[in-house]
């Protein structure tokens, strides 16, 4: 099965209908049990520790698969994975920041963190902008 097929598959089953259960055995530490029944019983985070398990479990799946649909996306058009500095510029954005209103600036910061740490992420490029900000104010 390649990942395509095996994409489908998966969002297939997480989309079929689920009032059908089976019984499973997990093996879990003793102090994540005891966590789970903790936020059940104190903080109601869901009717059961069965149940949050298996919510946790179906959001871990989705995420996967919504990541592995944007991988897959970028694997045939890699022209559409968006540049740091374009990751950087949607999170000064989503963050209110006025870096927003400086692409060129968020630009030449993506440009200059890589240089120093190539496994740099938006965070990395904003802080890098804002402190370029600071010491030429």
């Amino acid at each position: 099965m390649d990942d395509l097929a095996a994409l489908d598959e998966l969002n297939r089953l997480l989309d079929a209908d689920d009032s059908e259960t089976v019984n499973t055995s997990m093996r879990l530490s003793v102090s994540l049990r005891n966590a789970a029944a903790l936020a059940v019983e104190h903080f109601r985070a869901a009717p059961s520790a069965t149940t949050m398990a298996a919510a946790a479990l179906r959001q871990s799946l989705e995420t996967l698969s919504m990541e592995t649909a944007l991988q897959l996306h970028y694997r045939e058009h890699p022209e559409a994975r968006p540049s740091l500095a374009e990751i950087a510029h949607a999170l000064a954005v989503q963050d209110g920041s006025p870096l927003a209103e400086r692409p060129d600036l968020l630009a030449a910061a993506a440009s200059a963190v890589v240089k120093r740490r190539p496994a740099a992420d938006a965070d990395d490029v904003l802080l890098w902008a804002e402190a370029q900000l600071a010491v030429s104010a």
